[in-house]
C-alpha cells in the first residue's frame, strides 16, 4: 500500500503561482501511475494532471492545459503539479492519487481508476 501526502497549497492571488507536491510513501512510486484531481465546494472531483510510471507520457484537464505541469522526481518518490496563471476558478482541495498497473505507458484520468488518495491540499486564488 502506498500512502500519499500533499503540500504547497495555500492562498495566492490570480496570475500568481503554485506548486504541489505530492509525497509517498510505503512503496516505490516509480510503479504507480499517478493523477491529480481538484474539487470545488459542490462539484464533482475533476481531473486536472496525470503522468506514466516513468514522467514520458502526462495527460491535461481543459482548464489545465497550457497553465500546469505535471512532473516526477521518482528518486525522490514525489511527484508535482506547478500551476501558472493561476485564476480564482482554480480555488479547490487538490488531490493526488497512485494505483499500480502493468501498462508503462499508462496515463488514466478517471478518478474511479486510482486506489490510493491522499487527504488533499487547499488551493484559494483571489482575484
Amino acid at each position: 500500500q502506498v500512502h500519499l501526502v500533499e503540500s504547497g497549497g495555500g492562498l495566492v492571488q490570480a496570475g500568481d503561482s503554485l506548486r504541489l507536491s505530492c509525497l509517498a510513501s510505503g512503496r516505490t512510486l516509480s510503479r504507480y501511475v499517478v493523477g491529480w484531481f481538484r474539487q470545488a465546494p459542490g462539484k464533482e472531483r475533476d481531473f486536472v494532471a496525470g503522468i506514466n510510471m516513468s514522467g514520458g507520457n502526462t495527460d491535461y484537464g481543459d482548464s489545465a492545459k497550457g497553465r500546469f505541469t505535471i512532473s516526477r522526481d521518482n528518486a525522490k518518490n514525489t511527484v508535482y503539479l506547478q500551476m501558472n496563471s493561476l485564476k480564482p476558478e482554480d480555488t479547490a482541495v487538490y488531490y493526488c492519487a497512485a494505483t499500480a498497473t502493468e501498462y508503462r505507458f499508462s496515463v488514466l484520468t478517471i478518478a474511479s481508476r486510482y486506489d490510493y488518495w491522499g487527504q488533499g491540499t487547499q488551493v484559494t486564488v483571489s482575484s
